[in-house]
């Protein structure tokens, strides 16, 4: 089983937007990926989106404590590089008052796992999609309604987890964005998501459902923004193989994560950030640091 854990893990790696990357249900978003404006979409026009970082971590048990290797190997560990590739759409079509936007994510892995011997793989992971954006924008708050979609793409190895850098099922995501950003240019934002799973048919293994949302509260200056962001993770149902429950807990990962976050906006409308995420009270998955290079660009 704890390959089973390794192998969902794994996924949490993926870049997938929805806007991706998951942890120990294998959900295939990448926690943290959408900070500021989480609540908004960009003017009607076309935008291209990507995603740079680096994930580096330890295995933790339910207990939040490093799953070790045999002998004196130290912990199970993972180290990825990954990139997004992200097209959105905003249109100027409207749906019950909202704006309607459509995006397509393409995430590329490169991934190594030590865990009895070190292997890895490099890649396309899973790709997602969404055909429904919608988006309510104010004065001051501004909201989004959507749904993800993200597909088996990626290379999956039923044998050895360390070379999967795909969850093998489908799975869909409800998701919810709001954005306050007031006249003095404080801004909250936040996106709320509910992972739901299909069954991997390959082992008959069911990853449990997810609540999770990425964070941010910063201050705008000028082209400049700087603040705190993050992500929680809380796995709300059992992982199950069979039919069965697997181990006394269901493997119920959790994490809560933060870190700094600077923005800085060009002349021709380009966002820039960079942000780290340290990840605490880890449970049942990996649990490191996350470094990310975002950029918004208007096509």
């Amino acid at each position: 089983m704890k390959k089973t854990i390794i192998a969902a893990s794994v996924c949490s790696l993926m870049l997938a937007c929805g806007v991706a990357h998951a942890k120990e249900g294998g959900d295939q978003y990448p926690n943290g990926a959408e900070t500021w404006f989480a609540g908004a979409v960009p003017p009607p026009g076309n935008y291209f989106i990507n995603y740079l970082g680096h994930y580096s971590g330890d295995l933790k048990d339910a207990s939040g404590h490093n799953v070790n290797q045999a002998g004196d190997g130290g912990p199970a560990n993972v180290n990825s590089n990954f990139a997004s590739f992200r097209f959105l759409q905003t249109t100027n079509q409207k749906l019950f008052g909202a704006t309607w936007s459509w995006h397509v994510i393409v995430p590329v892995v490169d991934l190594e796992i030590d865990r009895g011997g070190k292997a890895g793989a490099t890649g396309v992971g899973d790709i997602t999609v969404s055909p429904l954006i919608l988006a309510w924008h104010g004065s001051e708050w501004h909201t989004v309604a959507a749904l993800d979609i993200n597909l088996p793409t990626g290379e999956y190895d039923e044998h050895d987890a360390r070379k999967s850098i795909g969850a093998n099922y489908y799975s869909f995501e409800p998701v919810f964005g709001v954005t306050y950003l007031g006249k003095g240019g404080w801004e909250a934002s936040a996106k709320f998501m509910y992972n739901i799973k299909t069954e991997n048919e390959d082992t008959n293994y069911q990853s449990g459902d997810e609540f999770h949302v990425d964070y941010l509260v910063g201050k705008h200056f000028g082209n400049w923004g700087v603040g705190i962001n993050g992500y929680y993770l809380k796995q709300v149902t059992d992982d199950k193989q069979n039919g069965s429950k697997v181990a006394p807990d269901g493997y119920r990962g959790q994490v809560f994560a933060y870190g700094p976050s600077v923005k800085y906006t060009t002349k021709g409308g380009t966002h820039l950030i960079a942000q780290w995420q340290h990840e605490t009270h880890v449970e049942n998955r990996f649990g490191g640091d996350k470094y990310w290079l975002k950029m918004i660009m208007p096509l």
